[in-house]
């Protein structure tokens, strides 16, 4: 069988190694993730995560899961909307990452379950969960549409997903993004992380991933209704919600 081959930032490598170099720059900048975050984005990166939340439709007694939950933003705020009686599981695929966010909800006092796993092969049952939701972390995914699809198969009848996540930004724009993605974040990730390349990836990954309307379509693909968006900081990003009926 041979090894078909996808795209790691603007480079074409094999499927089988994408996830292990998707790794190696997630193990790099976890300790620094949430500073390089606040500096990469002047603090909005609260705001999108505040309107994701907000959106989400979540309640006392829900059960959330939390795909790439990186450093545990989300997962933290969705404990304090389900409270006592819901249930938050934190998953990502990356160690060092996991670990960051479990040990920040630990000192928070949250204790939530975790799980590093891969999205494409959730390890829980069908129709469990109330909302699922993944925050930056879908373009990092080998095959987005299977993870799209296990997604929508762990949320119940009437449970909603929401991707928050890069993406097309308003093209009078683009050429002042394009100067500050490509010279000035590698430039900050070399001086705060110590690792320019890992952020040379950053800014990649996010020109390779899906526009808003070709995920709103692989949302619909997979089963989703109701699917919309919102453009956020002029489509900075842009958060996709979806809903299993």
């Amino acid at each position: 069988m041979t090894d078909s081959s996808t795209h790691f930032g603007f480079k074409t490598v094999k499927e089988s190694e994408k996830a292990q170099k998707v790794a190696e720059v997630f193990h790099s900048v976890a300790q620094k993730y949430d500073v390089m975050n606040d500096l990469m984005s002047a603090g909005l990166h609260r705001a999108w995560k505040f309107f994701t939340i907000e959106t989400s439709g979540a309640k006392a007694g829900d059960r959330v899961l939390d795909i790439a939950g990186g450093t545990g933003d989300l997962s933290k705020a969705f404990c304090k909307k389900v409270g006592k009686t819901g249930q938050v599981w934190l998953t990502d695929i990356n160690s060092s990452m996991l670990g960051v966010g479990r040990d920040r909800l630990l000192d928070a006092g949250f204790a939530v379950p975790t799980a590093q796993c891969d999205a494409e092969k959730l390890p829980f049952p069908s129709n469990y969960f109330d909302v699922v939701t993944v925050a930056f972390g879908l373009r990092n995914m080998t095959h987005k549409d299977a993870a799209l699809a296990e997604m929508f198969r762990v949320l119940k009848p009437g449970g909603r997903l929401l991707v928050l996540e890069f993406s097309k930004v308003w093209a009078p724009l683009k050429p002042a993004y394009d100067l500050y993605s490509f010279k000035l974040l590698p430039f900050m990730g070399k001086f705060v992380a110590g690792d320019a390349d890992s952020y040379q990836y950053l800014a990649e990954s996010i020109r390779m991933h899906p526009d808003q309307e070709t995920l709103k379509t692989m949302m619909q693909d997979v089963g989703f209704g109701r699917v919309e968006y919102h453009n956020m900081s002029a489509g900075i990003v842009a958060l996709h919600k979806g809903y299993k009926f």
